[in-house]
């Protein structure tokens, strides 16, 4: 953080779709010095406009939200103003939320059941530069980076020039998972799954999820369930 930041409070922006939960962590953080919320969203859309209307030092950004969930949100937020960082600030601290929110570019990560003092932490500390994550996320990331590598999908072999999400998106659909469901996992918006089923569906002539259900069964890229 500059010189100049550290004079001033952190301004800061909230994003829940929850009120109540939105309404609590606003009025925690102003009982507490060095940061000030300037603006509060009740979804990533929301928070996208008020970054750019605002510009915030940083967003305290839900992941489970309607319409543009956390994770598509804060890579909008990196990558349109970079000035502005992002800290999670969860329920979830499975690896499904914590590695897509981290490789979209939040430079923190803290779960609800954190204290003000500790999200005032996390605030400051992506504002010098650092990672502002909790103890039990720490052991997360190492645990991961110590692990075996995971190994990626076999993509070379997706037939009819699937791309690898677009395969991975044909699977979820043999799984019996809906537009909606697919999108939650993917950690994606619902429009985006619409685009990768229509573009598979382009390439490989399918007109329906049934056909694709059997294309994938027929490819061998799934098993028909036993039974």
């Amino acid at each position: 953080m500059t010189e100049g930041a550290e004079q001033r409070p952190a301004r800061v922006v909230v994003a829940d779709d929850q009120t109540v939960v939105r309404e609590g962590i606003v009025m925690l953080l102003g009982l507490l010095p060095g940061v000030e919320v300037v603006g509060a969203a009740g979804d990533g859309d929301e928070a996208v406009r008020l970054v750019a209307e605002l510009a915030p030092d940083v967003v305290l950004m839900d992941l489970r939200m309607p319409r543009c969930d956390g994770v598509e949100a804060t890579r909008r937020i990196r990558a349109e103003h970079p000035g502005t960082q992002v800290v999670v600030l969860t329920t979830y601290a499975d690896d499904e939320s914590l590695f897509p929110a981290l490789r979209a570019g939040a430079r923190g990560y803290l779960t609800k059941d954190a204290g003000g003092d500790e999200i005032v932490r996390a605030v400051h500390s992506v504002l010098s530069g650092d990672a502002g994550l909790s103890p039990s996320i720490q052991r997360r990331l190492l645990e991961r980076l110590s692990g075996p590598e995971p190994q990626p999908p076999a993509v070379s072999e997706a037939p009819d020039g699937l791309t690898a999400r677009e395969t991975e998106v044909l699977l979820l659909i043999a799984d019996g998972l809906s537009n909606q469901e697919i999108a939650r996992k993917l950690h994606v918006s619902t429009a985006t799954v619409k685009t990768h089923i229509n573009n598979l569906f382009a390439k490989t002539g399918l007109k329906d999820r049934a056909q694709a259900v059997r294309y994938a069964y027929a490819k061998g890229l799934a098993r028909p369930p036993a039974g």
